[in-house]
């Protein structure tokens, strides 16, 4: 494989880095922290599986909607602050806000009461979540135009962001604590203010800090309401032309499997470490489920994203796919023995390969989605990052939104009952094949979708320079005008 030297304009300071890692961090601490807190519905507020995944999926699919909006919005806004940061500082607020209220429950209420009182402020969060979430990650694809640097900055935006799955297993810990809250759902409301707050702080960050891509403003749509009718043409060709790029579809649908697969199933480690090893006892499994989830994230940080990131150095983003994704499968297989109620320890046995699956995957799509970025701009002529990150994470929400959905209709076919504290062996077993294979499948899929992604660092290479070519024309002419 030819490898390049990198421009020394084409590297990310360290700083900027950072500042977009932060972005990041405020970027997966919601979604992490919503995982744990979920729980909060079933096993302390009494609510019906199916409808707990209700309001996980409902809320989401508006969420996926609303994306190639904000999309078409960020990349075509004229602003003297830029076309991403403007939002990136909004929306961090308004999910701040809206997070820290989401989840003023109260177990007196009745069930009904709070699904629609957490149904409709999570519109709320999840449209300040799309228009702080959709820029970042346009704001992310448009940094470097490097082949590999990409990678190494979205290594580090990625090893930022785990460090909220170190830390959001712990809630769970916390909001269960007898000597600190009097009730885990008066835990989940103090708790929602400093996660809403901590969220809001980080994600103002890469608004005060990091620098975007100057673009021709020339060839950007105009925003205003005389023009919604061509805007909305403009925005349904845009979509057109995103979706009929096969090299990014091909990502896009690994994503979604894989993703999807990891979100249907991520709640049941913890129904397994609760009720398997500990017999339905929450103060025997203690801080276990923490520790799983904790390790878990320390061994993307510290294992998987320095290793894939070097591996796509030497042979190429999608063999680093595929290599990693076959080790997560490895993973999931070891969890047959791993979740052993003689043992507790060996839980933590296959971790070192799980932890390929989801942290090999947004270090290495992140980064290939960029290179896509500007295929098309040499293919249509636009820079249209935040059209791509829009469809990119539809997708990764929709995933969610039906694994959310999944995850509660598999635990009520087990027979999963939140009523009683210890299941039948039916039931159990069941839950864990649902835990094995459920991603198995997923990763298997994904590998066959995105084999014949063909963006190599060459090809990449190829592409930037006919780009500089056709910028440096462009600019030539312009000073001849």
């Amino acid at each position: 494989m030819k490898h390049f030297k990198i421009a020394p304009e084409d590297i990310v300071p360290l700083g900027q880095k950072l500042a977009f890692g932060s972005g990041h961090l405020a970027n997966q601490l919601f979604p992490a922290a919503l995982g744990v807190f979920m729980v909060v519905l079933v096993m302390s507020l009494g609510m019906n599986p199916v409808l707990a995944g209700l309001l996980g999926a409902l809320p989401r699919f508006l969420d996926a909607l609303t994306d190639p909006i904000m999309g078409f919005i960020s990349d075509n806004t004229k602003s003297k602050w830029g076309r991403r940061k403007p939002y990136i500082l909004v929306g961090s607020v308004i999910s701040g806000i809206a997070y820290m209220i989401m989840w003023q429950l109260n177990p007196e209420d009745s069930e009904m009461y709070n699904f629609f009182y957490f149904l409709v402020v999570s519109i709320f969060f999840y449209i300040g979540y799309t228009i702080f979430a959709t820029p970042l990650i346009g704001l992310g694809y448009e940094m470097t135009p490097d082949y590999n640097e990409r990678t190494r900055l979205m290594a580090v935006s990625q090893f930022m962001g785990q460090m909220a799955w170190v830390i959001a297993p712990w809630f769970w810990v916390i909001i269960y604590d007898q000597s600190l809250f009097e009730s885990a759902p008066e835990g989940a409301k103090v708790m929602a203010i400093w996660v809403g707050g901590l969220c809001m702080v980080l994600g103002i960050l890469p608004a005060l800090f990091n620098k975007e891509m100057e673009v021709d403003k020339s060839k950007l749509k105009n925003l205003s309401k005389s023009e919604l009718a061509a805007n909305t043409k403009e925005f349904i060709r845009g979509i057109l032309l995103t979706l009929k790029n096969k090299q990014f579809m091909k990502l896009c649908g690994a994503t979604f499997f894989i993703f999807n697969g990891f979100q249907t199933i991520a709640q049941f480690s913890f129904f397994i470490i609760v009720y398997y090893l500990f017999q339905g006892d929450t103060d025997a499994a203690g801080s276990w489920p923490a520790w799983f989830g904790t390790v878990s994230a320390l061994a993307t940080m510290f294992l998987v994203i320095p290793v894939v990131t070097k591996i796509s150095e030497k042979i190429g983003k999608r063999k680093a796919f595929v290599i990693a994704t076959l080790l997560s499968i490895v993973g999931y297989l070891l969890k047959w023995w791993g979740f052993n109620p003689a043992n507790p320890w060996l839980m933590f046995m296959p971790i070192p390969f799980l932890s390929f699956g989801i942290g090999g995957l947004f270090t290495l799509m992140m980064s290939m989605t960029a290179d896509v970025c500007d295929l098309d701009e040499l293919n249509n002529g636009e820079r249209r990052e935040g059209m791509f990150g829009a469809v990119y994470w539809w997708m990764v929400k929709l995933g969610t939104a039906l694994a959310m959905l999944t995850s509660g209709v598999v635990l009520q076919l087990v027979g999963f009952d939140e009523s009683i504290k210890v299941q039948s062996v039916e039931t159990i077993t069941n839950l864990r094949l649902a835990d094995i294979i459920i991603p198995i499948v997923a990763a298997l899929i994904a590998i066959i979708l995105v084999w014949r992604y063909n963006i190599t660092e060459e090809r990449a290479r190829e592409i930037k320079e006919a780009l500089d070519k056709r910028r440096a024309e462009l600019k030539l002419e312009e000073v001849k005008k």
